[in-house]
């Protein structure tokens, strides 16, 4: 694949840091992947907001995704695009809906129109601050494409 059959025009790190961060932002859907060491792993799409540090998602408190982060919190994160690809990794830290910082709840709830403190039933907020993150458009910016590493975005 070249950039004659993609029109991709290879990205310097700085704008592939741009653009993933705007799509942090503007993004609604992750696909979060957790795995449990007896049950193995398990992925599934979440709403998700990005306070500019981290990524906060909530979930039943009952739910696989629950289980898993609380078991193993290793978690990658990947938005929705498959040619456009943005990978998140890094390790998840969680917060009954009781104890969850104000400021992430009420963001998250202004973000989406929904509140999960206000529903029936326990809620779990998950936060992952990335200590890696991957950025890529086709095969022409496959070399590169790591553009944080150990928590340190790359110039």
């Amino acid at each position: 694949m070249d950039t004659e059959t993609t029109g991709t025009v290879r990205r310097q790190t700085a704008e592939r840091r741009r653009d993933a961060l705007e799509r942090l932002v503007s993004e609604r859907d992750v696909w979060v992947s957790t795995a449990h060491p007896e049950h193995g792993p398990h992925q599934v799409p979440l709403w998700f907001l990005w306070d500019g540090r981290a990524v906060w998602m909530c979930t039943s408190a009952t739910s696989v995704t629950a289980r898993n982060v609380r078991e193993e919190p290793r978690v990658r994160l990947a938005l929705p695009d498959t040619f456009d690809v943005v990978l998140l990794q890094g390790e998840a830290e969680w917060f009954p809906d009781q104890v969850v910082p104000d400021g992430a709840a009420e963001a998250f709830a202004h973000k989406f129109g929904w509140d999960p403190r206000a529903e029936d039933g326990a809620f779990l907020y998950v936060r992952v601050i990335p200590r890696t993150v991957r950025a890529w458009r086709g095969e022409p910016e496959l070399r590169g494409r790591v553009i944080m590493r150990d928590g340190v975005w790359l110039e």
